[in-house]
């Protein structure tokens, strides 16, 4: 694990740069009329809403969105399971960010009891073809898992509970993350031995550093586009903190156990 040695100037000034770059990247998407769908998923409190707001805080608001669905209703339970994401794919010109996403099937929905094996055997049996329907539908689809330790978890945990400003973020499933540390870490790995694939892999994010993690992750996410005036000295990316492995391959790399 990489220790972060960057000062908070540092850290900024690094940001500001890597986010004229993603500027230049959005003018590009917006100008080709493309569609990009980042997807965040990762441990309870593993910094998701951090790596998003890093990316989209000087973004277009018009043409960027940040999608996290609630519980399904009575409805959506009934439909298709893709059916409401769907509804919130990224048009022509738009950058769509997935703060959790139909993976919650594969994840949380698993562990706590929330589908049945029947559902999730679907799901697993389903998913890679439905993505590989929307790459052949010239959707790009860049996925990240944000991973943390056990003990880095519980203290993000408990400054939850502290900090007024963030007891929002406190949920029953939250509150159960450390008791199921072990059911957790298996459903993610075979999350990502299953759908690691050529059309849409996953890249692991080491995020017990905050500001490592974000930053490598603009990195990499940058490093995987083309767009003109593409500043490629600003985005080489620490494999320890942005770990790739090979599409398909069924050994995965070192995460928290």
């Amino acid at each position: 694990m990489s220790k972060s040695k960057l000062s908070e100037n540092t850290y900024e000034a690094d940001l500001r740069l890597l986010q004229i770059e993603l500027v230049k990247l959005q003018h590009e998407i917006i100008e080709k009329g493309q569609r990009l769908l980042v997807i965040f998923e990762g441990r309870d409190a593993a910094g998701k809403d951090g790596s998003i707001k890093s990316i989209t805080e000087n973004l277009s608001p018009r043409d960027t969105r940040v999608v996290a669905l609630g519980k399904p209703s009575p409805r959506e339970e009934g439909e298709w399971y893709f059916q409401r994401y769907v509804a919130q794919l990224p048009g022509a010109g738009e950058t769509a960010l997935f703060n959790r996403s139909w993976y919650n099937r594969a994840g949380v929905e698993k562990v706590m009891g929330f589908c049945s094996d029947t559902q999730y055997k679907q799901f697993m049996n389903t998913v890679n073809q439905f993505e590989s329907l929307l790459v052949d539908s010239d959707i790009m689809i860049i996925k990240y898992y944000l991973d943390i330790s056990k003990e880095e978890q519980a203290k993000r945990l408990k400054d939850r509970e502290k900090d007024p400003l963030k007891q929002w973020k406190i949920s029953p499933i939250d509150q159960q993350a450390q008791e199921k540390w072990n059911a957790y870490s298996k459903a993610r790995d075979l999350m990502l031995k299953h759908t690691n694939t050529i059309d849409a892999p996953w890249t692991a994010i080491n995020a017990n550093d905050k500001k490592l993690a974000h930053l490598n992750l603009i990195r990499d996410l940058l490093s995987r586009m083309s767009y003109p005036g593409k500043n490629k000295k600003l985005l080489t990316v620490d494999p320890a903190v942005a770990i790739t492995w090979t599409a398909g391959s069924k050994k995965l790399p070192k995460l928290y156990k």
